[in-house]
Formats: C-alpha cells, sequence, structure tokens
C-alpha cells in the first residue's frame, strides 16, 4: 500500500493546516482517525457536538477510501453522509473507524463508529456515507 497516515497527515498540513483530525490508521479496508477537542467542539456539559462528530466521521471515510483506492485522491467527494447518534460524547478525545462497504468504478460506500477516549467498545455515534470518485 502506497498509501499511510504520515503520508495523509503530511497532505493535511500542506493543504488544510487548520484541520485538527489525524489519521492514525490505514488499510485497504479500513481507516481510523482521532480528534483532540477543545472549547468550540463543545456543547454545555461538555458534550461533544454533532456537528464535531459528523466532521470526523466525514473525514475518516474520506482517509478510507484512499485506503481503498490505493491513492491520495483529493476530488473523491462525499455524496451522501447519514449519522445516528446514540449517547452523550463527553471525552477528551473523539475517535472514529471507518469500514469499506463496496468499492466501485465510481462510488465508495463505508460504515463509521465514533467513540470517545479509549471508551472503543461504547459507541457514541454510527454513520454510513457515499463517497464519489472523481472521472
Amino acid at each position: 500500500m502506497n498509501v499511510t497516515p504520515d503520508r495523509i497527515n503530511s497532505l493535511l498540513g500542506e493543504t488544510s493546516p487548520h484541520a485538527p483530525h489525524r489519521c492514525t490508521e490505514l488499510s485497504a479496508p479500513h481507516a481510523v482517525a482521532r480528534l483532540e477537542v477543545s472549547g468550540p467542539d463543545l456543547r454545555p456539559g461538555d458534550l461533544i457536538s454533532g456537528p464535531t462528530q459528523f466532521r470526523l466521521a466525514d473525514a475518516v471515510l474520506w482517509f478510507m477510501v484512499f485506503g481503498a483506492i490505493d491513492r491520495i485522491e483529493l476530488m473523491a467527494v462525499t455524496s451522501e453522509l447519514s449519522m445516528r447518534f446514540l449517547r452523550p460524547a463527553q471525552g477528551s478525545v473523539l475517535w472514529a473507524r471507518a469500514d469499506l462497504d463496496a468499492c466501485g468504478r465510481r462510488n465508495v460506500v463505508g460504515t463509521v463508529r465514533l467513540w470517545v477516549d479509549d471508551r472503543v467498545d461504547r459507541a457514541v455515534s454510527v454513520g454510513q456515507g457515499t463517497y464519489v470518485r472523481p472521472t
């Protein structure tokens, strides 16, 4: 595999230097990303906001596309993403894992699961999304 988390994170540093999320793990069928949450990410009660969770879900699915097609494709774009929020998300690090469901000529579909801190067995939200590959 030519694409690595380090290459993705380096690219993020060049193209989106303010992007707070990072890829931590990548293979052909999955990607893992993390986000250290801070003030703007939190709602009253120190709950991680839905838009923050959505943002990380979208990012990890984008990373998963790179692993699935074995190249960084900046013009792969979100076509659809739906989320279900299961329980309040409270913690200092938000994690997301995207698993590949299907990879076709035009679309890549994945399922994502989010959790906080080290509680990988306790999802705070789940989602499914589709990315469109450029022609």
